[in-house]
């Protein structure tokens, strides 16, 4: 059987409460055996430490989303810190930028994102970027810090072939969800043919942004698949060949074994 590494999902929050078993059932069944529980904030990201302490082939990461920062406090760095000396959490993230939703004032996520982003460099710990609407201004940032710069995941890419490359020379991998499946979207299906297969990742983000062919439900980890296929098909690949390297990949930027 294929077996996929699901780089960014959030199984453990309440929308898979009623059948999370079942949930965890399909993903075996489809080959995924590792996945990444992504915390938002602090108390989430308590719960995605306890989610992979309990469940095999789970890794968590820890951080404090854009959308959160508004309710950043400086002990939270301390916290963080503690997490990923101690092993709990395999990255700082999602951190970074969101001005669709703007749910945070701007001037805040720009100073949480970049705390934590110093963060990483002290620790030495790999970041998972949420970026939304920001990438000029998030590559400017990372242009300013690039001697201080961990690398880590730019999480459910959305951006043009050209930014994906502005990413891959500061280092980072480029992981892409459901939206590269959808049918009007082909300047990330660009980016995907071009991107070298070194710096790949793929990931459900569920239960959001689900891929076809199961769009306008509630995403789960086991449709990790149809995205690593429709890369697979973009790339001229099998399916296995994507299968192994996006795995690897995973395994290396998270530091698994």
């Amino acid at each position: 059987m294929t077996e996929w590494f699901d780089s960014h999902c959030h199984v453990d929050e309440e929308q898979f409460d009623e059948d999370r078993e079942a949930v965890l059932a399909r993903m075996r069944e489809h080959g995924i055996t590792r996945y990444a529980v992504i915390g938002s904030d602090m108390a989430t990201s308590r719960r995605a430490i306890e989610f992979a302490r309990t469940h095999e082939g789970a890794a968590a990461v820890g951080g404090i989303h854009p959308h959160e920062a508004k309710f950043f406090r400086e002990e939270d760095l301390d916290e963080m810190r503690t997490w990923y000396r101690e092993g709990k959490i395999r990255a700082i993230g999602e951190i970074g930028l969101d001005y669709y939703y703007d749910h945070s004032p701007r001037d805040v996520q720009r100073e949480v994102c970049i705390r934590q982003m110093e963060l990483a460099w002290e620790i030495g710990a790999p970041v998972a970027y949420h970026i939304r609407d920001a990438h000029g201004e998030m590559i400017e940032i990372m242009r300013g810090m690039k001697d201080r710069l961990t690398g880590g995941i730019i999480h459910c890419f959305s951006g043009s072939a050209e930014t994906a490359k502005e990413y891959l020379r500061l280092g980072y991998y480029i992981s892409f969800a459901g939206p590269l499946t959808f049918k009007k979207a082909p300047k990330l299906q660009e980016a995907a043919r071009i991107i070298p297969k070194d710096r790949l990742l793929i990931e459900t983000d569920s239960p959001y942004m689900a891929p076809e062919p199961v769009r306008g439900r509630r995403n789960e980890p086991a449709n990790v698949r149809f995205v690593g296929m429709k890369l697979a098909e973009l790339r001229g690949e099998d399916p296995e060949e994507t299968a192994a390297y996006t795995t690897e990949n995973a395994m290396k930027v998270y530091g698994i074994r």
